[in-house]
């Protein structure tokens, strides 16, 4: 155990924007903060009018209390996460106040403003868990052409870099989840002293390799699969290019299997139907659940990471790619700089330009052999266990934790 959790077990709120379950970096973290002894509460969105209070093992959730006089579409509306939404600041200040929460962790800009108003007027200490770059996230919806009339309001890339000015300044720390993040962030001018990563890592546990079902072994083909959301900016479109090029080259062999769902979806799939690709060449799984998204993994054979290299991109790492090389199967990434640094200095896999189907497509090439793929698979894994693992993270953000409650580190 460490410093910090024996000096306090804390009492912590952790805001999530949107309806848990669930999110695979906010169930890591209030894990790893309730298996470190503290008392973990989590506020969240209920879109699906859940029970208010629910005790699981990584928190206790406290969920916004439905309006049900209002109707159900009218009330998921009234219940939108804007930093000016009463509903959220009464829900997180009340959460605060009965729980006596030492500290309250909030996730990425939207609901920000709201936690710290709330710090400052309760003394709690306010930590910033920065998954994303919030502003340039924003800028790829607006430039994919994807972003909604409301979006002009509440999703606008200019008041978002207003919003993360205004936080980045008044929240007592910030997590990033990789050193290019805090690099952006030193740039604007926020004191080093006020960062740090905890990264999206795997737990060392998972290297040790899980059973794949047998609906899911290979059928001799070379399986190229994507994890993840499916939007315009994560590159979906070179993957379902790349493979119909690999087949007008004769390498039928390759298939993508696609685990996630999201906005864009039904565009990528009709992408594959207009290039004659049948659902056996292009295999859309939609989201499932993680354990059996893992799995899913687990039985391919390459896994492909095709996020355009914008400043968003560059900015971030996905979890995707700790994922891949946990469960020992090589990577594919386009040249995003936080990618491109993991993988050349571990050797688990090779990138290509973004946004070139025939880069990306030389790429899987590479990876016909399955003596290469077993090389790269086993570096990864190596790293995963060495170095780029929740173990150490999760130590690292109880010991965070513990001294912003008690008011150090900014």
């Amino acid at each position: 155990m460490t410093e910090s959790s024996q000096a306090k077990n804390l009492r912590i709120v952790y805001v999530w924007d949107a309806d848990y379950p669930w999110d695979v970096r906010t169930e890591k973290i209030c894990l790893a903060l309730t298996e470190a002894g503290h008392d973990v509460h989590l506020v969240a969105r209920n879109s699906n009018r859940a029970p208010s209070t629910e005790k699981l093992r990584e928190a206790t959730v406290h969920r916004m209390p439905p309006w049900r006089w209002v109707g159900a579409k009218l009330d998921t509306a009234l219940g939108f996460p804007a930093f000016f939404n009463p509903r959220w600041r009464s829900l997180i200040a009340n959460t605060a106040k009965e729980v006596k929460a030492d500290v309250i962790i909030v996730r990425d800009l939207p609901l920000c403003p709201t936690a710290i108003s709330v710090g400052r007027r309760l003394h709690i200490p306010v930590i910033l868990d920065m998954a994303e770059n919030y502003p340039a996230m924003i800028r790829d919806t607006w430039a994919a052409g994807r972003h909604r009339l409301t979006d002009y309001a509440v999703r606008n890339p200019r008041l978002a870099e207003l919003v993360e000015h205004y936080c980045t300044t008044h929240v007592d720390h910030i997590i990033t989840v990789v050193e290019a993040s805090s690099e952006r962030l030193r740039d604007l001018g926020v004191p080093a002293q006020k960062l740090t990563v905890i990264s999206n890592t795997p737990p060392i546990r998972r290297t040790s390799g899980r059973p794949v079902p047998p609906a899911l072994q290979s059928d001799g083909r070379v399986r190229v699969v994507y994890l993840g959301l499916l939007e315009i900016h994560r590159g979906l479109d070179q993957l379902i290019d790349a493979i119909k090029l690999l087949h007008d080259a004769g390498h039928v062999e390759f298939k993508a299997v696609v685990v996630g769902s999201g906005r864009d979806e039904h565009l990528f799939q009709q992408r594959a139907a207009r290039l004659g690709l049948s659902t056996s060449d292009v295999e859309f799984l939609g989201r499932l659940p993680h354990d059996h998204a893992l799995a899913v993994v687990a039985s391919g054979d390459i896994g492909v990471i095709p996020h355009h290299a914008t400043e968003s991109w560059n900015t971030t790492i996905p979890n995707k790619l700790f994922d891949y090389m946990s469960l020992g199967i090589p990577v594919v990434s386009s040249d995003t700089r936080p990618c491109v640094k993991v993988l050349c200095e571990t050797g688990a896999g090779l990138s290509f330009l973004s946004g070139d189907a025939r880069s990306l497509a030389a790429a899987m090439l590479e990876f016909r052999s399955p003596e290469r793929r077993s090389v790269a698979g086993a570096a990864g894994v190596a790293a995963v266990r060495t170095e780029y693992n929740w173990d150490a993270d999760s130590a690292r953000l109880d010991e965070l934790v513990g001294h912003v409650a008690r008011g150090g580190l900014s």
